[in-house]
């Protein structure tokens, strides 16, 4: 039955799930609401709710428009529930503003099998990549995906490998400007945010283990599905799927560079696995199935919600 509602994309499921998201939202902000008694707490809470909700809709264009999934609503709903697995999430502006700048990055990326304005893509994708590292630093890790992207598309020029250097740059020459406009000590602020900590012993509490462990396992689900069903996707979507899978990594890979780590930090593998949770859903199978894997990703991800609230 559910798997019915959300098999097509209509402006019904969109609402739908834009209204799950506030309910979630608000259900997480009203718990404490020492934060009304600030302007500047107010707009910073409807930015990070803004922004989650254009991030949703980011990664549900990149699926439809490169041919990544069919015509479905389920990738709003993956990235709704993935993201309910973290919900301290609402209170972190920075990872949601990094995490829309590499959307916004990856959306660029994986439409460069177009071959259309490729230079442009290209450097957009640096440039984004670039500002997210200023929110969280380990980001810069994505410039990776640029070079592999180039690798696989546009290798041949030469200007296409100059490019992410002038987009630095343009990125280093903003931010200087604004260190010295607003006084902030840039030495300081990188050595800060470069930071490294590999210990993953964090957890506050059981069931934020609980949560890393289930949103863990669905990770792995996902991914073996897709490596699985690979070789059968259409040849010209190979390269897409090959760089969200690389998306994907690079994702845990901060996680585990990253210091001050918490779950928060998984926050960039959730539009790569929304993307890999679509594929795996629209898969040709019994229908009892579908329901049942979404039923128990439902179940999962309400579980891990509410009880660390």
């Amino acid at each position: 039955m559910i798997t019915s509602v959300f098999k097509k994309s209509t402006p019904l499921n969109f609402s739908l799930v834009v209204i799950l998201i506030l309910v979630f939202f608000s259900i997480y902000q009203f718990r404490d609401l020492s934060w009304v008694n600030s302007t500047v707490l107010i707009f910073e809470k409807v930015g990070i709710l803004l922004v989650t909700v254009f991030s949703v809709f980011i990664t549900s264009f990149i699926s439809k428009k490169n041919g990544l999934s069919k015509d479905s609503s389920f990738a709003i709903l993956f990235y709704f529930l993935l993201f309910s697995f973290f919900p301290s999430l609402w209170d972190n502006l920075n990872l949601i503003l990094a995490n829309f700048f590499v959307l916004l990055a990856l959306r660029r990326l994986i439409s460069l099998h177009s071959l259309k304005s490729s230079k442009e893509k290209i450097f957009d994708a640096s440039l984004w990549i670039f500002i997210a590292s200023l929110f969280h630093f380990w980001c810069i890790l994505y410039i990776v995906l640029v070079f592999i992207s180039i690798i696989f598309h546009v290798a041949r020029d030469y200007r296409n490998w100059i490019l992410p250097f002038i987009a630095f740059f343009t990125t280093a020459t903003l931010f200087l400007l604004f260190s010295i406009v607003f006084d902030l000590d840039v030495v300081h602020y990188i050595t800060t945010n470069a930071s490294t900590d590999f210990k993953i012993s964090y957890f506050t509490n059981n069931y934020q283990n609980i949560a890393f462990s289930i949103y863990t396992t669905i990770a792995l689900f996902f991914l073996a599905s897709m490596l699985a069903t690979y070789s059968a996707k259409p040849l010209l979507t190979h390269a897409s799927y090959k760089k969200i899978i690389t998306s994907f990594f690079i994702g845990i890979v901060i996680f585990i560079f990253s210091a001050n780590k918490s779950n928060d930090l998984l926050v960039f593998t959730i539009a790569p696995l929304t993307i890999m949770a679509t594929n795996h859903i629209e898969l040709p199978q019994h229908k009892l199935k579908q329901e049942m894997v979404l039923g128990v990703f439902i179940i999962c991800s309400f579980f891990a919600f509410f009880s660390q609230l």
